[in-house]
């Protein structure tokens, strides 16, 4: 069974990073051309089957970065995997043929935070209706922007 130092041993090898974070959660920040590659690696090589979570940050000046928790359940590890996407860049690659669970996750993003997943099959909004115009978690987003109501 793979330990969580064996997990960082392989990431480092693998893709030249190094997974910080302490005993059994390895958090693995990866350019975002390296993201479904790292995210077939976690599943595959390090056991990962359980997607647990996906969601972004706004970080304003520095761009969207895209954030997703995977676990392999049998060692008892997690991996934090995290991609910058760049100021004004919001195109990163789907997770979704890896795991099916991070299908509506991604909607979800897409619909927050406008971050456009190359390879999903239905990128659509998920949340807000689909004429709503904007993306509400973005930090440029106008809190008072007039909309119709909602339902």
């Amino acid at each position: 069974m793979l330990t969580p130092e064996q997990a960082r041993g392989l990431v480092k090898e693998r893709f030249g990073v190094t997974a910080s974070g302490e005993g059994s959660l390895l958090v693995v920040e990866a350019p975002a051309d390296r993201w479904l590659p790292l995210g077939g690696f976690a599943r595959e090589t390090l056991g990962c089957v359980y997607f647990s979570f996906m969601t972004a940050v706004d970080w304003k000046e520095q761009g969207l970065e895209v954030v997703a928790r995977v676990e392999n359940l049998d060692a008892n590890f997690a991996v934090f995997m995290k991609t910058k996407l760049g100021a004004g860049e919001t195109r990163c690659a789907s997770l979704q043929p890896v795991w099916r669970g991070a299908d509506w996750m991604e909607r979800e993003c897409y619909d927050m935070f406008g971050i456009r997943f190359e390879g999903h099959p239905d990128l659509r909004r998920i949340l807000l209706p689909q004429d709503w115009e904007g993306h509400p978690l973005l930090k440029s987003y106008a809190v008072d922007t007039p909309h119709p109501p909602y339902r």
